[in-house]
């Protein structure tokens, strides 16, 4: 039995982790099997990595030409190691980004070239795509409050300024746009009980098929 591969996107503070956490939950009381990643990581390499990106003393200097391939050195481990067998066991995948938080943030955020960008996203995942890919946007306004309001923990991934997250927003906007039968755009303003309702709404079908 094929497994069902699902993304969660969305600007910081958009509420992916409490959505991840709420789904996973319901489709374990149906007796699926659920597995729950996160990107960048959810590998022991891949953590290491995600450390390097957002935590390290020594990342102030990163070009975004090293964030991006340190992003798809991750990510084509986690295909490989951990989504992949995973779906081949038949399991339904949750995952906390992949690869349109790299043309949001990288492309349209940091100004990489698209051509290139995809490419290296294409070696990094080959086949691997997702069946759903929940959208959960969100104004840069109510992200920046949201992040604000958490437990002060240096995150560089985080302290861009408002442009650049202004500029991420619309390459999500464009993304979803571009792919509006894989991509579902969820408002997540809404209170997090009727984004779980529309999420499920989104889900339910897949499982059927």
């Amino acid at each position: 039995m094929n497994g069902l591969f699902i993304t969660f996107e969305g600007t910081e503070g958009s509420g992916k982790t409490t959505q991840i956490a709420a789904l996973a939950e319901r489709l374990r009381s149906l007796g699926r099997t659920v597995r729950v990643l996160r990107e960048p990581g959810g590998t022991p390499i891949g953590e290491e990595i995600r450390h390097t990106l957002q935590y390290s003393e020594a990342n102030q200097d990163m070009a975004p030409e090293t964030e991006l391939l340190l992003l798809n050195a991750s990510r084509a481990q986690l295909v490989r190691q951990v989504i992949r067998p995973a779906l081949a066991a038949g399991e339904i995948v949750l995952c906390d980004r992949f690869f349109d938080s790299t043309i949001a943030y990288q492309v349209h955020g940091r100004g990489l070239d698209p051509k290139q960008v995809r490419k290296i996203i294409s070696f990094a995942v080959g086949r691997t795509r997702p069946n759903l890919t929940l959208l959960l946007m969100l104004p840069v306004a109510v992200s920046e409050s949201r992040r604000r309001s958490r437990p002060a923990v240096p995150d560089r991934m985080e302290e861009a300024g408002p442009e650049f997250f202004q500029r991420v927003e619309k390459g999500y906007e464009a993304i979803a746009a571009a792919q509006p039968r894989r991509i579902r755009r969820l408002d997540a303003t809404a209170p997090a009980e009727a984004v779980a309702r529309e999420i499920w709404s989104a889900v339910e079908p897949l499982l059927k098929k």
